[in-house]
């Protein structure tokens, strides 16, 4: 470091260091019901400059270069390592999202929404696609062990849904099986040999042999989140005023049993929420976000640290809540149409970052991979997107793909 950079550091620490030494609360253990986060606490996060040392460029991926992709989808790993998917490719990029490798299998030249990735790291990953036109019944499936060098294809016996990875070899599936008239069949399947076979464990359609009715056929599922393979999740919306719609197993998907531990805030007595998916963060810690449709459309947040077992309604009601990143036992953000709402003690207090530039309403999606890096996707008015990423906690963003 030059003398005069270092005098400029220095100077720069001396003026911010009194502000660093302001002490943090500790969590409350449960709340009953929360508040508006007062306005003297809507203050953008100040993040110094960091002096980061040269480095040399990440090899090549042995892949075609992909100039300016139309993203639609993403997930990072980390600052540099991550995975994305358009209308007709699979991705990777190892800089950040500037560059982009083709990595798609072979035989495939559809992707974008009839496709579901799951990353387990940068060389496991798993790719479903559905050809709604030719079947609603059966999925493709392709499986990388080498960054998408080399994939296996395997058919599996469900249409659309989602997959989870646990590990390498085990691993859900929830088969979607059609919507209608506000009811949801659903198929809940498991593999142990890393997506080659599939064996279904559970369905709620009365129209196919064996159906249960412990995970009701009424309501619009959003996910199944799996803790292991004993014990999953299913959360989604059902018609009713006050009504919690969580639903769990201990035997593997054969049996579901309602969750209802969670207290609900007085304003979601009398209309119908809604449940993103489960996110775990550890073994022991997840997070939830309720949307409560009022005028402000608040986003209620609960957090569990016994393995979902019981749930605390966390203080903060975030007006608009959108889309919702759980980075760690303390560390999470939100987007609310204007702002970013970034927490770093799991969602007790929170602190609010405007965004520039302001995405409103092209915001298609966001993926932060800590409090500080995260990409977000617009989509304009003429469907096309664009890519920005953030290293300052989104206060500023660079339009890496235009």
């Amino acid at each position: 470091m030059s003398k005069i950079k270092t005098i400029v550091f220095l100077t720069f620490f001396l003026l911010v260091l009194p502000a660093c030494n302001t002490p943090v609360a500790s969590p409350t253990v449960v709340v009953t019901q929360p508040t508006q986060l007062p306005p003297a606490q809507q203050q953008p996060i100040e993040i110094p400059p960091t002096l980061v040392p040269d480095t040399p460029a990440p090899a090549a991926i042995n892949a075609p270069l992909v100039q300016s992709p139309v993203l639609e989808d993403i997930h990072f790993l980390n600052e540099k390592d991550g995975w994305g998917v358009t209308e007709t490719q699979i991705l990777r990029t190892n800089d950040g999202g500037v560059t982009w490798y083709n990595v798609t299998p072979s035989d495939v030249s559809a992707a974008g929404y009839n496709a579901h990735t799951f990353v387990l790291d940068n060389e496991r990953v798993w790719v479903q696609i559905t050809d709604f036109s030719v079947s609603t019944s059966t999925s493709m499936m392709y499986r990388t062990a080498d960054g998408g060098i080399t994939w296996a294809k395997f058919t599996v016996p469900y249409g659309g849904g989602r997959i989870n990875f646990l590990d390498e070899k085990n691993g859900w599936a929830f088969g979607d099986l059609g919507a209608g008239a506000g009811s949801d069949a659903v198929a809940v399947y498991q593999t142990t040999d890393g997506g080659v076979t599939w064996t279904q464990t559970y369905t709620n359609d009365p129209n196919q042999p064996n159906a249960g009715d412990s995970l009701p056929l009424g309501g619009i599922k959003s996910g199944l989140t799996p803790l292991n393979m004993k014990t999953a999740w299913v959360s989604g919306v059902v018609y009713s005023d006050g009504t919690v719609y969580v639903y769990r197993t201990d035997d593997g998907g054969v049996h579901w049993s309602q969750v209802t531990t969670l207290a609900l805030p007085a304003i979601a007595q009398t209309t119908q929420i809604s449940f993103d998916p489960i996110q775990f963060v550890t073994a022991q810690d997840a997070f939830v976000a309720v949307h409560i449709p009022t005028d402000q459309n608040q986003l209620a947040i609960y957090a569990s640290h016994d393995a979902g077992n019981t749930w605390s309604l966390t203080p903060t009601l975030i007006p608009n809540g959108n889309a919702t990143n759980f980075l760690s036992t303390t560390d999470a953000v939100i987007f609310n149409g204007d702002q970013f709402y970034v927490t770093k003690d799991a969602a007790q207090t929170w602190n609010t970052v405007p965004a520039d530039p302001k995405f409103h309403d092209t915001f298609a999606m966001m993926d932060f991979v800590n409090t500080s890096t995260g990409w977000v996707i617009t989509s304009d008015a003429n469907s096309h997107n664009s890519l920005y990423r953030t290293s300052d906690g989104g206060a500023t963003w660079s339009n890496i793909i235009p």
